[in-house]
Protein backbone atom coordinates (compact mmCIF):
# COMPACT_ATOMS: atom_id res chain seq x y z
CA UNK A 1 0.00 0.00 0.00
CA UNK A 2 1.43 3.41 -0.98
CA UNK A 3 1.79 6.29 1.41
CA UNK A 4 -0.89 8.19 -0.54
CA UNK A 5 -3.37 5.34 -0.10
CA UNK A 6 -2.56 5.22 3.62
CA UNK A 7 -3.22 8.93 4.05
CA UNK A 8 -6.45 8.92 2.02
CA UNK A 9 -8.76 7.53 4.79
CA UNK A 10 -7.44 10.05 7.30
CA UNK A 11 -7.81 12.89 4.84
CA UNK A 12 -11.38 11.87 4.01
CA UNK A 13 -12.21 11.67 7.70
CA UNK A 14 -10.83 15.18 8.25
CA UNK A 15 -12.87 16.50 5.34
CA UNK A 16 -15.97 14.82 6.75
CA UNK A 17 -15.39 16.43 10.15
CA UNK A 18 -14.99 19.86 8.56
CA UNK A 19 -18.22 19.45 6.61
CA UNK A 20 -20.05 18.41 9.78
CA UNK A 21 -18.67 21.43 11.59
CA UNK A 22 -19.82 23.78 8.81
CA UNK A 23 -23.18 21.99 8.79
CA UNK A 24 -23.55 22.69 12.51
CA UNK A 25 -23.01 26.42 11.92
CA UNK A 26 -25.42 26.36 8.97
CA UNK A 27 -28.15 24.60 10.93
CA UNK A 28 -27.81 26.95 13.91
CA UNK A 29 -26.95 30.23 12.19
CA UNK A 30 -29.91 32.12 13.67
CA UNK A 31 -29.51 31.24 17.39
CA UNK A 32 -25.70 31.51 17.26
CA UNK A 33 -25.93 34.84 15.45
CA UNK A 34 -28.51 36.16 17.92
CA UNK A 35 -26.37 35.23 20.93
CA UNK A 36 -23.29 36.78 19.31
CA UNK A 37 -25.16 40.02 18.55
CA UNK A 38 -26.52 40.27 22.08
CA UNK A 39 -23.03 39.85 23.54
CA UNK A 40 -21.45 42.40 21.19
CA UNK A 41 -24.13 45.06 21.58
CA UNK A 42 -24.33 44.52 25.36
CA UNK A 43 -20.60 45.32 25.54
CA UNK A 44 -20.80 48.32 23.19
CA UNK A 45 -24.04 49.82 24.50
CA UNK A 46 -25.00 49.88 28.21
CA UNK A 47 -28.67 50.43 27.34
CA UNK A 48 -29.02 47.44 25.01
CA UNK A 49 -29.97 44.91 27.70
CA UNK A 50 -32.10 47.24 29.80
CA UNK A 51 -35.65 45.99 30.40
CA UNK A 52 -37.10 48.94 28.51
CA UNK A 53 -35.02 48.29 25.41
CA UNK A 54 -35.63 44.53 25.50
CA UNK A 55 -39.37 45.14 25.66
CA UNK A 56 -39.14 47.66 22.80
CA UNK A 57 -37.21 45.16 20.67
CA UNK A 58 -39.73 42.39 21.31
CA UNK A 59 -42.65 44.65 20.42
CA UNK A 60 -40.85 45.80 17.27
CA UNK A 61 -40.08 42.20 16.31
CA UNK A 62 -43.70 41.01 16.58
CA UNK A 63 -44.76 42.16 13.11
CA UNK A 64 -41.73 40.61 11.45
CA UNK A 65 -42.17 37.35 13.39
CA UNK A 66 -45.75 36.99 12.13
CA UNK A 67 -44.80 37.81 8.54
CA UNK A 68 -41.84 35.40 8.66
CA UNK A 69 -44.11 32.58 9.84
CA UNK A 70 -46.47 33.15 6.93
CA UNK A 71 -43.53 33.33 4.53
CA UNK A 72 -42.16 30.06 5.99
CA UNK A 73 -45.26 28.12 4.96
CA UNK A 74 -44.99 29.44 1.41
CA UNK A 75 -41.24 28.89 1.08
CA UNK A 76 -41.54 25.35 2.46
CA UNK A 77 -43.56 24.51 -0.67
CA UNK A 78 -40.80 26.01 -2.83
CA UNK A 79 -42.70 29.24 -3.47
CA UNK A 80 -42.28 32.83 -2.35
CA UNK A 81 -44.69 35.64 -1.44
CA UNK A 82 -43.43 38.99 -2.66
CA UNK A 83 -46.79 40.62 -1.92
CA UNK A 84 -46.71 40.06 1.85
CA UNK A 85 -45.83 43.63 2.90
CA UNK A 86 -48.30 45.13 0.40
CA UNK A 87 -50.94 42.73 1.71
CA UNK A 88 -50.26 43.98 5.23
CA UNK A 89 -50.66 47.57 4.04
CA UNK A 90 -53.90 46.70 2.25
CA UNK A 91 -55.19 45.06 5.43
CA UNK A 92 -54.22 48.12 7.47
CA UNK A 93 -56.15 50.40 5.11
CA UNK A 94 -59.11 48.03 5.29
CA UNK A 95 -58.98 48.29 9.08
CA UNK A 96 -58.73 52.09 8.95
CA UNK A 97 -61.65 52.54 6.56
CA UNK A 98 -63.88 50.13 8.49
CA UNK A 99 -63.06 51.81 11.80
CA UNK A 100 -63.60 55.25 10.29
CA UNK A 101 -67.04 54.07 9.13
CA UNK A 102 -67.94 53.16 12.73
CA UNK A 103 -67.45 49.41 12.52
CA UNK A 104 -65.65 49.17 15.85
CA UNK A 105 -62.35 47.49 16.65
CA UNK A 106 -63.26 43.80 16.33
CA UNK A 107 -65.22 44.11 13.10
CA UNK A 108 -62.48 46.33 11.67
CA UNK A 109 -59.90 43.71 12.70
CA UNK A 110 -61.94 41.10 10.85
CA UNK A 111 -61.96 43.34 7.76
CA UNK A 112 -58.15 43.57 7.91
CA UNK A 113 -57.75 39.80 8.11
CA UNK A 114 -60.31 39.21 5.34
CA UNK A 115 -58.47 41.74 3.16
CA UNK A 116 -55.26 39.79 3.71
CA UNK A 117 -57.01 36.52 2.94
CA UNK A 118 -58.38 38.02 -0.27
CA UNK A 119 -54.88 38.79 -1.57
CA UNK A 120 -53.75 35.36 -0.43
CA UNK A 121 -56.65 33.76 -2.30
CA UNK A 122 -55.75 35.64 -5.48
CA UNK A 123 -52.14 34.50 -5.14
CA UNK A 124 -53.23 30.92 -4.58
CA UNK A 125 -55.57 30.91 -7.57
CA UNK A 126 -52.97 32.41 -9.88
CA UNK A 127 -50.23 30.02 -8.78
CA UNK A 128 -52.10 26.79 -8.02
CA UNK A 129 -54.90 27.03 -10.59
CA UNK A 130 -53.50 29.39 -13.20
CA UNK A 131 -49.98 27.87 -13.08
CA UNK A 132 -48.43 31.34 -13.00
CA UNK A 133 -44.90 31.44 -11.59
CA UNK A 134 -45.02 32.44 -7.93
CA UNK A 135 -42.49 35.24 -8.46
CA UNK A 136 -44.57 36.85 -11.23
CA UNK A 137 -47.94 36.25 -9.55
CA UNK A 138 -46.97 37.76 -6.19
CA UNK A 139 -45.05 40.58 -7.84
CA UNK A 140 -48.27 41.41 -9.68
CA UNK A 141 -50.44 41.27 -6.55
CA UNK A 142 -47.86 43.43 -4.77
CA UNK A 143 -48.64 46.18 -7.28
CA UNK A 144 -52.38 45.49 -7.17
CA UNK A 145 -52.56 45.61 -3.37
CA UNK A 146 -50.41 48.76 -3.29
CA UNK A 147 -52.58 50.44 -5.91
CA UNK A 148 -55.83 49.51 -4.18
CA UNK A 149 -54.54 50.79 -0.83
CA UNK A 150 -53.65 54.13 -2.43
CA UNK A 151 -56.93 54.38 -4.35
CA UNK A 152 -59.36 53.63 -1.52
CA UNK A 153 -57.47 55.88 0.91
CA UNK A 154 -56.82 58.66 -1.63
CA UNK A 155 -53.17 58.28 -0.75
CA UNK A 156 -53.73 59.71 2.75
CA UNK A 157 -53.07 58.08 6.14
CA UNK A 158 -56.17 57.21 8.13
CA UNK A 159 -55.75 58.18 11.78
CA UNK A 160 -57.18 55.60 14.16
CA UNK A 161 -57.89 56.26 17.83
CA UNK A 162 -59.02 53.17 19.70
CA UNK A 163 -58.79 51.99 23.31
CA UNK A 164 -58.26 48.42 22.09
CA UNK A 165 -55.35 49.48 19.88
CA UNK A 166 -53.86 51.45 22.77
CA UNK A 167 -54.03 48.36 25.00
CA UNK A 168 -52.56 46.23 22.22
CA UNK A 169 -49.61 48.51 21.70
CA UNK A 170 -48.90 49.43 25.35
CA UNK A 171 -50.16 46.46 27.37
CA UNK A 172 -47.75 43.81 28.61
CA UNK A 173 -47.13 40.87 30.90
CA UNK A 174 -43.80 41.73 32.47
CA UNK A 175 -41.34 42.56 29.71
CA UNK A 176 -43.50 40.80 27.14
CA UNK A 177 -45.78 43.22 25.35
CA UNK A 178 -49.08 42.01 23.92
CA UNK A 179 -47.78 42.15 20.32
CA UNK A 180 -44.98 39.64 20.99
CA UNK A 181 -47.35 37.47 23.03
CA UNK A 182 -49.71 37.39 20.04
CA UNK A 183 -46.77 36.54 17.78
CA UNK A 184 -45.68 33.77 20.17
CA UNK A 185 -49.17 32.23 20.17
CA UNK A 186 -49.19 32.27 16.36
CA UNK A 187 -45.73 30.69 16.31
CA UNK A 188 -46.85 27.85 18.61
CA UNK A 189 -49.95 27.20 16.50
CA UNK A 190 -47.87 27.31 13.31
CA UNK A 191 -45.36 24.83 14.76
CA UNK A 192 -48.19 22.50 15.75
CA UNK A 193 -49.83 22.56 12.33
CA UNK A 194 -46.52 22.22 10.51
CA UNK A 195 -45.09 19.33 12.52
CA UNK A 196 -48.01 17.63 14.25
CA UNK A 197 -50.71 17.48 11.59
CA UNK A 198 -51.20 15.79 8.25
CA UNK A 199 -51.50 19.21 6.64
CA UNK A 200 -47.96 20.15 7.67
CA UNK A 201 -46.64 16.84 6.39
CA UNK A 202 -48.33 17.51 3.05
CA UNK A 203 -46.84 21.01 2.89
CA UNK A 204 -43.35 19.58 3.32
CA UNK A 205 -44.06 16.77 0.86
CA UNK A 206 -45.20 19.16 -1.87
CA UNK A 207 -42.10 21.28 -1.38
CA UNK A 208 -39.79 18.28 -1.31
CA UNK A 209 -41.08 16.45 -4.37
CA UNK A 210 -44.39 17.57 -5.83
CA UNK A 211 -44.68 14.71 -8.31
CA UNK A 212 -44.13 12.12 -5.59
CA UNK A 213 -46.59 13.91 -3.30
CA UNK A 214 -49.29 13.92 -5.99
CA UNK A 215 -48.61 10.24 -6.74
CA UNK A 216 -49.32 9.55 -3.06
CA UNK A 217 -52.71 11.25 -3.21
CA UNK A 218 -51.77 14.72 -1.98
CA UNK A 219 -53.49 17.63 -3.71
CA UNK A 220 -50.65 20.03 -4.51
CA UNK A 221 -53.22 22.55 -5.73
CA UNK A 222 -55.02 22.65 -2.37
CA UNK A 223 -51.78 22.82 -0.42
CA UNK A 224 -50.48 25.75 -2.46
CA UNK A 225 -53.82 27.52 -2.12
CA UNK A 226 -53.69 26.95 1.65
CA UNK A 227 -50.16 28.29 2.22
CA UNK A 228 -50.87 31.51 0.34
CA UNK A 229 -54.08 31.94 2.33
CA UNK A 230 -52.06 31.47 5.53
CA UNK A 231 -49.51 34.04 4.39
CA UNK A 232 -52.24 36.53 3.47
CA UNK A 233 -54.21 35.96 6.66
CA UNK A 234 -51.14 36.44 8.85
CA UNK A 235 -50.30 39.61 6.92
CA UNK A 236 -53.79 40.80 7.89
CA UNK A 237 -53.04 40.05 11.55
CA UNK A 238 -49.71 41.88 11.24
CA UNK A 239 -51.66 44.84 9.84
CA UNK A 240 -53.40 45.25 13.21
CA UNK A 241 -50.05 45.50 14.98
CA UNK A 242 -48.80 47.94 12.35
CA UNK A 243 -51.79 50.25 12.85
CA UNK A 244 -51.43 49.97 16.63
CA UNK A 245 -47.74 50.81 16.44
CA UNK A 246 -48.06 53.77 14.05
CA UNK A 247 -51.43 55.04 15.26
CA UNK A 248 -52.69 55.26 11.70
CA UNK A 249 -53.33 53.17 8.60
CA UNK A 250 -50.77 54.35 6.06
CA UNK A 251 -51.18 53.51 2.34
CA UNK A 252 -47.44 53.53 1.55
CA UNK A 253 -45.89 50.06 1.81
CA UNK A 254 -42.66 49.36 3.67
CA UNK A 255 -40.68 47.02 1.45
CA UNK A 256 -38.24 46.44 4.31
CA UNK A 257 -40.83 44.13 5.86
CA UNK A 258 -40.86 42.05 2.68
CA UNK A 259 -37.09 41.80 2.48
CA UNK A 260 -36.71 41.07 6.18
CA UNK A 261 -39.44 38.41 6.18
CA UNK A 262 -37.52 36.50 3.52
CA UNK A 263 -34.25 37.21 5.31
CA UNK A 264 -35.62 35.82 8.59
CA UNK A 265 -36.68 32.63 6.82
CA UNK A 266 -33.25 32.23 5.24
CA UNK A 267 -31.54 32.88 8.57
CA UNK A 268 -33.89 30.39 10.18
CA UNK A 269 -32.63 27.59 7.96
CA UNK A 270 -35.68 27.07 5.73
CA UNK A 271 -34.59 25.87 2.30
CA UNK A 272 -35.56 28.27 -0.48
CA UNK A 273 -35.96 25.26 -2.78
CA UNK A 274 -38.69 23.86 -0.54
CA UNK A 275 -39.23 20.68 1.40
CA UNK A 276 -37.47 21.73 4.60
CA UNK A 277 -39.74 23.37 7.17
CA UNK A 278 -38.87 25.34 10.28
CA UNK A 279 -40.87 27.67 12.49
CA UNK A 280 -38.61 28.36 15.46
CA UNK A 281 -35.68 29.21 13.15
CA UNK A 282 -37.47 32.01 11.27
CA UNK A 283 -38.80 33.39 14.57
CA UNK A 284 -35.24 33.59 15.91
CA UNK A 285 -34.15 35.04 12.57
CA UNK A 286 -36.74 37.81 12.96
CA UNK A 287 -35.49 38.51 16.49
CA UNK A 288 -31.90 38.60 15.20
CA UNK A 289 -32.69 41.15 12.48
CA UNK A 290 -34.61 43.31 14.97
CA UNK A 291 -31.75 43.13 17.48
CA UNK A 292 -29.27 44.04 14.73
CA UNK A 293 -31.24 47.13 13.71
CA UNK A 294 -31.86 48.15 17.32
CA UNK A 295 -28.21 47.73 18.31
CA UNK A 296 -26.94 49.74 15.34
CA UNK A 297 -29.41 52.51 16.17
CA UNK A 298 -28.23 52.63 19.80
CA UNK A 299 -24.64 52.88 18.58
CA UNK A 300 -25.59 55.86 16.42
CA UNK A 301 -24.91 54.09 13.13
CA UNK A 302 -26.58 55.88 10.22
CA UNK A 303 -29.76 54.27 8.88
CA UNK A 304 -28.07 54.24 5.48
CA UNK A 305 -25.73 51.50 6.72
CA UNK A 306 -28.38 49.35 8.41
CA UNK A 307 -29.73 47.72 5.22
CA UNK A 308 -26.13 47.00 4.26
CA UNK A 309 -25.55 45.17 7.56
CA UNK A 310 -28.78 43.18 7.18
CA UNK A 311 -27.87 42.29 3.61
CA UNK A 312 -24.43 41.03 4.60
CA UNK A 313 -25.91 38.87 7.35
CA UNK A 314 -28.46 37.36 4.95
CA UNK A 315 -25.86 36.66 2.25
CA UNK A 316 -23.69 34.88 4.82
CA UNK A 317 -26.68 32.83 5.98
CA UNK A 318 -27.53 31.97 2.37
CA UNK A 319 -23.98 30.75 1.80
CA UNK A 320 -24.16 28.61 4.92
CA UNK A 321 -27.37 26.94 3.73
CA UNK A 322 -25.27 25.11 1.11
CA UNK A 323 -23.88 23.02 3.95
CA UNK A 324 -27.17 22.19 5.66
CA UNK A 325 -28.04 18.57 6.20
CA UNK A 326 -30.35 17.23 3.53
Amino acid sequence: MTSTEQLRPGRMQAIGQNVRQISFWAENAAPIGLVALVIVFAILSPTFLTLGNIRAMLVAAAILVILAIGQSFVITTGGIDLSISATMTFGAIGFGLAFQAGAGFWLSALVAIVAGLLIGLINGLLIAKGKVTDFIATLGTLSVATGLALIVSNGKPITVTSDELLILTSGSLGIFGYPIILAAVIAVLAWFFMFRTRFGLHVQAVGGNEESAVANGISATRIRMAVYLISGGLAGVAALLLVARVGAAEPAINTQFLLNSIAAVVLGGVSLTGGKAKIVGPVIGALLLTALTNGLTLLGVSQFYQPLAVGLVVVLAALLTRFQKK
